[in-house]
């Protein structure tokens, strides 16, 4: 399957405090045999708080999804239908490069509960293209579709793909906060 072109420009200061284009290139989709049609492109992310001026450099951002001070900026793209992996696929293989490529990222899905998920993070989604539907708790469904946002307060929740194109979405997630019961 063809995946979109994603190019990344990003800007800093220089010496002098003036503000530069400091890296412009093409990046390139993670894509797994476990979710055939899927792409996603990890296009920046930080571990903390950021200060400026900065020198535009990519900082330190292993995990998937951001710790307290940190954030990530992706697009996802999902086909329509359900995920299928091929019946021959080695599956201890292909998670542990999923595991290399999106570090936490499986670890968060809950166990037998088809792709719900909760992050310690603020999430700002935008529907570029195509159709999603996202799922709370309790099976509370919302149609989105493309010029649709989503501001996702730390819940409990799946992404589905019950469309008949792909869909295309972009995502901020912003470290945050989680209070647990004593």
């Amino acid at each position: 399957m063809e995946h979109m072109k994603v190019r990344r420009v990003v800007t800093g200061h220089d010496a002098q405090g003036k503000a530069r284009v400091v890296d412009d290139r093409d990046v390139e989709p993670i894509t797994s045999e476990l979710m055939p049609g899927c792409a996603f492109f990890r296009l920046w992310g930080r571990d903390e708080r950021p200060t400026f001026p900065d020198d535009g450099s990519p900082r330190r951002a292993e995990a998937w999804y951001p710790p307290r001070d940190g954030s990530r900026f992706m697009i996802n793209t999902v086909p329509p239908g359900e995920l299928v992996p091929a019946p021959d696929l080695d599956m201890a293989a292909a998670l542990e490069e999923l595991e290399r490529q999106m570090p936490g990222a499986m670890a968060a899905n809950e166990p037998g509960a088809s792709g719900m998920h909760t992050t310690d993070s603020l999430d700002y989604v935008l529907v570029v293209s195509g159709e999603v539907t996202l799922e709370l708790d309790d099976g509370e469904q919302t149609v989105l579709r493309a010029g649709d946002v989503v501001v996702q307060n730390g819940t409990r929740h799946a992404w589905y793909n019950r469309g008949t194109e792909p869909c295309t979405i972009v995502g901020v997630a912003i470290g945050a906060d989680r209070t647990r019961p004593a």
